[in-house]
């Protein structure tokens, strides 16, 4: 591999700025700059230069030999100070000594994958590592790079090789008198793999409801206060509110930290019938949107109806205006009953949050889906006839899906998509 560099901090100023360097030549592009380098996981202070001997900054510099490093291969890194000009100057004495070029998005990252550094998991669990934002994004993030997924997927397989080696056994000694039926065994196995794997696959889609946010959905008759409620949670002006009903014609959002948990409120059209062909979209986008949200909220006063496709679909119901009615309920220009609506909203979601296991993508469910299918199959198989070499190739088939969510197999073919969400410098 070409040996490739950094700017692995955000740009623009700050204290520190780290520019690292990864490849064969890193310990070359490093000495170019700095004259020497320290012992290999040390650090030391070096003064860096250019080709002309120009003074360009004092580095903290470490080195890491390969395989000792985040990407396998050798790395240097320079603690620079960030400036601005510092980094460009650096970066240009990089390039200029032709050993080095500009790494691409998600390069390192991708590094450590193909040296068994990582594994696939691994890479999508740093990612969201990367782009998390609330806590709960940050403990499921931090689980998944730190391998619990993989530990899993490597347990579940385990049981899957021990229920090929079975039907392997059966079908290679057939012309033999095989002391014991393996038929218990396997069927016993294969039911379990296909129990935990159902358990995985479900908590994957709430594990994306952590990473990409909970939805919820305020519902209610125009001039519910339904805006102002918007406003009030979000403690600025983002929604326009009116004593004119219908003023709310699309769908407003605002994502908060609730709990720990990403969450975005949707302020929506009155639900109401009405002649006005804008508001009748903006109904329809509505009850759209609430019917694909995670919760849903209305806030009730007396004329109120609840449109039929979202009868039996309400999680939480509140008074509307409490500030005016003087009942209990929400009310947006007070204040009164948010602290018990969002406490509400938190406690459904944290139950809900406990479902996680530790898949946290899409893909790698699929990888999943694919192995249920495969072993519930060798389990019917198994069942409904004497084809023990059908239900043996089918494990074998599970096994390959397993391997594919952690990259053992089937790697080059997703990562594009999966590198497409880092970062240059990670």
């Amino acid at each position: 591999m070409q040996t490739v560099f950094a700017l692995a901090t955000a740009r623009g100023k700050a204290g520190v700025a780290i520019i690292r360097i990864s490849g064969p030549e890193a310990a070359s592009v490093g000495a170019a700059l700095c004259g020497s380098l320290p012992e290999p996981g040390q650090h030391a202070l070096r003064v860096v230069r250019n080709a002309n001997k120009d003074i360009l900054d004092q580095s903290l510099i470490l080195f890491f030999t390969a395989p000792n490093s985040f990407t396998g291969e050798d790395v240097v890194e320079m603690h620079l100070h960030g400036s601005v000009a510092v980094i460009r100057a650096v970066e240009d004495a990089i390039a200029a000594t032709g050993l080095a070029r500009e790494a691409e998005a998600g390069e390192f990252t991708k590094r450590a994958l193909l040296n068994d550094r990582l594994d696939l998991a691994q890479v999508e669990g740093l990612g969201d590592l990367v782009e998390a934002e609330t806590e709960a994004q940050r403990v499921q993030a931090q689980r998944a790079f730190s391998g619990a997924l993989s530990e899993k997927m490597m347990a579940l397989r385990d049981k899957g090789i021990r229920a090929a080696a079975l039907l392997t056994a059966t079908i290679d000694f057939a012309d033999e008198e095989v002391p014991v039926d393996v038929s218990p065994e396997v069927e016993e196995l294969l039911t379990s793999l296909i129990a935990d794997l159902k358990a995985e696959i479900e908590g994957s889609r709430v594990a994306e409801r952590v990473r990409d946010g909970f939805e919820v959905a305020i519902l209610g008759a125009p001039n519910a206060g339904k805006s102002t409620l918007l406003n009030a949670l979000s403690g600025r002006e983002i929604a326009i509110t009116s004593d004119i009903a219908g003023t709310t014609r699309d769908v407003i959002e605002a994502r908060l930290d609730i709990g720990g948990l990403a969450v975005t409120f949707l302020d929506t059209a009155g639900l109401r019938a009405t002649d006005d062909t804008v508001e009748q979209i903006g109904v329809s986008r509505a009850i759209d949107r609430a019917l694909s949200a995670d919760l849903r909220v209305v806030l009730e006063t007396d004329d109120f109806e609840l449109p039929e496709e979202l009868q039996g679909r309400v999680d939480l119901i509140y008074g509307a205006k409490a500030d005016l009615t003087g009942r209990k309920g929400i009310s947006g220009v007070t204040g009164a009953g948010l602290d018990e609506m969002i406490s509400d909203i938190s406690g459904i979601l944290s139950e809900r949050v406990a479902q996680v296991k530790t898949a946290i993508s899409a893909r790698q469910r699929g990888g999943m889906q694919r192995a249920v299918v495969e072993f519930a199959q060798a389990l019917s198989a198994m069942r409904t006839s004497a084809e023990v070499e059908i239900a043996a190739q089918h494990v074998q088939d599970g096994l390959h899906a397993l391997d594919s969510v952690i990259g053992r197999v089937d790697v080059e073919n997703i990562l594009g998509e999966i590198f497409s969400r880092f970062c240059i410098g990670k």
